[in-house]
């Protein structure tokens, strides 16, 4: 049975891009998606989980959590930099750690190596 992988990031259309005008909404989504069928090609099941940056964040993290069981759960850089948002990403971690103490917790350092960090806890 293949492991199953919840990915929880930033919509990119909800994240300050102003520090990196390079990336933009679009170019973030597509290495996401990327990203995404890369661990299904791996042989992950794969649930993406984005969120706004708004009260409804916990809810929506709460809910995939609940849905189904996870294997590992990989959270996305976005959630732990800038500063600011510190606080949701200790919800995001804290929801992660009570609904599914089970799960490998792992880290991304960029859209583009979701896959390896996954890699590092769990085989396909």
């Amino acid at each position: 049975m293949a492991k199953r992988v919840l990915a929880i990031g930033i919509e990119p259309g909800s994240a300050d891009d102003s520090a990196f005008p390079q990336f933009t909404p679009e170019l973030v989504r597509s290495y996401i998606e990327a990203q995404l069928s890369r661990l299904c090609d791996a042989g992950y099941e794969v649930t993406s989980c984005l969120i706004d940056l708004d009260l409804t964040a916990e809810a929506a993290v709460a809910a995939a959590l609940r849905e189904e069981r996870f294997d590992c759960v990989v959270i996305g850089a976005g959630l732990r930099e800038p500063k600011q948002r510190l606080l949701l990403f200790e919800k995001v971690l804290n929801l992660v750690h009570r609904l599914a103490p089970d799960a490998a917790i792992c880290f991304n350092t960029t859209p583009a190596d979701t896959v390896e960090a996954v890699q590092r806890w769990i085989e396909p």
